[in-house]
């Protein structure tokens, strides 16, 4: 174990150093679930359970961290595949059109494009386009697969953690990503904003929200994959390019 020179666990080398941990879990779990299951996104998943880990780990608990950090992150990973229902592959292609053609009006038109302005460039009628976002239901803002490049090279983790001193989740922070996601947030159009606050920052459930806001649970559940695809158009954008 790494203390600082204050005698307190280093959290940096703990992440760092269990990283591949998280990957060697996550593939022994790959091996057991369907095909449409990714293993980056099992990753993912494991890297929020070893932060959990690293947060709540104390020497007093009487096991070694490893242990207790194995139990974490494959909790986190389980939790993960139960609340996900793990998008289809053809899925994950659609929602990624539906962000492509966002981030084309957008440039087009200098405002969020409405539903109708993206069914038409995506040759869809309105119901078709509101039946794929229905589809869609379960769209994470940020993927695994997301810290690669525009060429498909390094991934962001490989990039980031070659020396033991690196700390992938303070790089992350660093790149102003937290103050992205604050303004691509602020700039949605206003009924998406209101529920994406109702969801995240009141913890209403989608239910709830239809009440507050007067829509079937399932119109805001398309509302709400239609807010989550306008979020990641955006970061996208900026995660190679940085801001405007």
């Amino acid at each position: 174990m790494m203390y600082t020179a204050k005698g307190k666990t280093d959290k940096d080398y703990l992440l760092t150093e269990h990283i591949p941990l998280v990957k060697r879990l996550a593939h022994q779990m790959k091996a057991k679930l369907p095909p449409s299951v990714e293993v980056d996104d099992l990753v993912q998943a494991g890297m929020i359970g070893l932060l959990d880990a690293i947060n709540r780990y104390e020497d007093t608990h009487g096991a070694q961290f490893e242990t207790y950090a194995v139990l974490r992150i494959r909790g986190a990973m389980l939790d993960e595949l139960r609340s996900s229902d793990w998008m289809p592959r053809s899925m994950r292609q659609n929602m990624r059109k539906i962000e492509v053609a966002m981030s084309t009006l957008q440039q087009r038109l200098g405002h969020p494009p409405s539903e109708s302005e993206v069914a038409k460039l995506l040759n869809l009628s309105l119901t078709e386009y509101q039946d794929m976002l229905s589809d869609g239901g379960g769209h994470q803002l940020v993927y695994y697969e997301d810290f690669k490049d525009p060429d498909g090279n390094d991934s962001f983790l490989d990039r980031h953690c070659v020396d033991t001193d690196s700390d992938p989740l303070r790089a992350l922070l660093d790149t102003d990503f937290r103050q992205a996601v604050i303004d691509a947030i602020d700039a949605l159009p206003p009924r998406e904003k209101i529920l994406m606050g109702l969801y995240y920052e009141q913890d209403l459930n989608l239910k709830e929200i239809g009440a507050v806001m007067g829509v079937s649970e399932s119109r805001v559940s398309q509302l709400h994959t239609q807010a989550v695809a306008r979020l990641r158009s955006t970061l996208r954008e900026q995660a190679w390019t940085g801001p405007a």
